[in-house]
């Protein structure tokens, strides 16, 4: 097993201690992170302004690893997806979904997921672990080697432009590792993606939502998905943990003092669960009662084999989103990418049995 130190995933701090107990100068680390964040080099012999024996022995003391593309889908509307494995033989899905001139690339934190929301694939699969902070910058960076992003964009041509954290896994039950990560993603001197491009979602960690958007400056996403305890418990069991009247309390914590922080909570519609007319006015009362800025993310149901749970009816949910918008909220319906690749929201899922399967027949 290498003794070898990663790059990817050390903070500044960390980067410029290695360096300095190889006896080199600090202003290295600023080299160094900018040929690793900026120009993505995943060589050390890429490295040009640093001299040939500087080279030799950074590659001697530590690696730059991304992980390996097990395989790569492109859907009919041009949505990407990696199955990605890394070192141990974890895997782990990240997707990419593209607009005319920008895109977003929705990346995982956890192999797994201990929410267990009853409607989302992910969460049949249980929890393996965590990610490293490594594991999860380096995502992005599969994406930038993939769409050729490299050096990082200065300008607002740059396609891979949002970075969503809505893929496998729970953020805030990884916070440490996120919070690592996200930093990493949108300092200034590297890949540089504006923190108001980078949406976190959680299903209601209520104790580490304001720390964790405090120290990251990132935005939020919630996934609700009900407008009662009663209901949301029924299809997403953190809700016995943390109720919504703790979640919402959160919200409200983080957005006193800045009017412009607004918060989107993210609304999976099912048919004759939580799709009613009634389900949409407890849900406008909600938000008055809180006093939150808030916008809605109405979310078509994507079905996955073995699901219970059907798609509400478009009928029904341009009546939800309606109801809404009367009440003066932004509210709307996602328009489902990917479909045909299992790619779209509450689909991922690493399949690694089933790929091993595969290799194995």
């Amino acid at each position: 097993m290498s003794n070898k130190t990663e790059l990817i995933g050390l903070s500044k701090e960390e980067l410029t201690a290695a360096l300095t107990a190889l006896g080199e100068k600090s202003f290295r680390a600023k080299q160094l992170w900018q040929w690793l964040y900026y120009f993505g080099a995943a060589d050390f012999e890429q490295m040009t302004n640093l001299s040939k024996v500087l080279r030799q022995k950074l590659a001697e003391n530590f690696t730059i690893t991304r992980p390996k593309i097990v395989t790569e889908q492109i859907s009919s509307d041009k949505t990407h997806k990696w199955l990605l494995e890394f070192a141990d033989g974890q895997r782990v899905e990240m997707v990419y979904i593209p607009e005319e001139d920008r895109g977003a690339v929705c990346i995982s934190t956890q192999v797994g997921c201990a929410v267990g929301c009853r409607f989302c694939h992910t969460g049949s699969q249980k929890l393996t672990r965590n990610l490293t902070a490594a594991e999860i910058v380096s995502q992005f960076m599969v994406a930038r080697d993939s769409y050729g992003e490299w050096p990082s964009p200065t300008n607002e041509t740059r396609y891979l432009s949002n970075i969503v954290v809505m893929g496998m896994g729970e953020p805030l039950h990884n916070m440490e590792n996120v919070i690592k990560a996200l930093n990493i993603l949108t300092d200034g001197d590297g890949i540089a993606i504006s923190r108001r491009r980078v949406t976190m979602s959680t299903s209601g960690i209520a104790p580490r939502i304001v720390e964790a958007l405090q120290r990251t400056g990132v935005r939020l996403a919630v996934s609700l998905h009900a407008p009662n305890n009663k209901l949301r418990s029924q299809i997403m069991p953190i809700n016995n943990v943390y109720s919504i009247d703790e979640v919402l309390s959160a919200c409200q914590k983080y957005q006193s003092g800045d009017g412009s922080r607004y918060i989107t909570f993210e609304y999976l519609l099912l048919d004759g669960i939580n799709d009613s007319p009634e389900c949409a006015h407890e849900l406008i009362a909600l938000m008055k009662k809180y006093g939150l800025r808030a916008s809605f993310n109405l979310i078509p149901f994507n079905p996955w084999p073995g699901c219970v749970f059907q798609p509400s009816p478009n009928s029904r949910v341009k009546a939800f989103a309606r109801e809404l918008e009367n009440a003066g909220f932004a509210a709307p319906v996602r328009v489902a990418r990917g479909q045909d690749i299992l790619a779209a929201c509450g689909q991922l899922k690493s399949k690694k049995d089933i790929e091993d399967n595969k290799s194995e027949a």
